[in-house]
């Protein structure tokens, strides 16, 4: 399957917050998952017992989707730092992970998350006191958006949508943006 599909062809997800979201909309397994305001590294963690790691599928310049660079304050055209990532239990993948980070945020601390590597940034944002959740949305993914495609190249069989969040950190006054895409693989060991 083709990791990247034309922008133009597809459409982004419909960004909603939890207050937003109904229960009912979303399946029983996936809820807690999205709602849960802990970090999602350290929770994948515990439910892996030591089968947890991340695997680095993409890091350098882009420009961040329409609906990214707006939520980060960007204007448009400007270029970030984007990550993607996979985070696997047991060598399955669990999670999809893309990060955004504008260039005026790459100073001070925040510099630090341009190296991490196949270190999980949620360690990073939550050992640090003084970062801060600022918003959190979710949204059901379908194979118009942009992120799904970019989310399932690991998968066997292309589900039929995915659901997720994003969350807007501020890492010492900074911006940045975490997407979590939760696969249909998540819990299945």
């Amino acid at each position: 399957m083709n990791q990247y599909v034309s922008q133009s062809a597809l459409h982004e997800p419909n960004w909603m917050t939890g207050q937003q979201l109904r229960l009912s909309q979303v399946p029983i397994d996936t809820y807690d998952w999205l709602r849960d305001p802990g970090s999602l590294t350290a929770r994948l963690k515990r439910t892996c017992a030591g089968g947890f790691r991340v695997r680095l599928r993409h890091q350098g310049w882009g420009r961040p989707l329409y609906s990214e660079g707006r939520l980060l304050g960007m204007r448009r055209g400007k270029i970030a730092i984007i990550r993607e990532v996979e985070l696997l239990c047991n060598e399955v993948p669990w999670v999809f992970a893309r990060t955004v980070i504008p260039v005026t945020s790459l100073h001070g601390p925040a510099r630090r998350l341009t190296m991490l590597g196949t270190k999980p940034l949620g360690e990073v944002l939550f050992a640090d006191p003084r970062t801060r959740r600022v918003v959190m949305e979710m949204a059901r993914i379908d194979r118009r958006d942009n992120l799904f495609h970019s989310a399932i190249t690991s998968l066997e069989r292309e589900p039929d949508g995915l659901w997720g969040r994003r969350t807007l950190f501020h890492l010492h006054g900074s911006p940045l943006l975490v997407n979590e895409l939760f696969l249909p693989t998540l819990g299945a060991i």
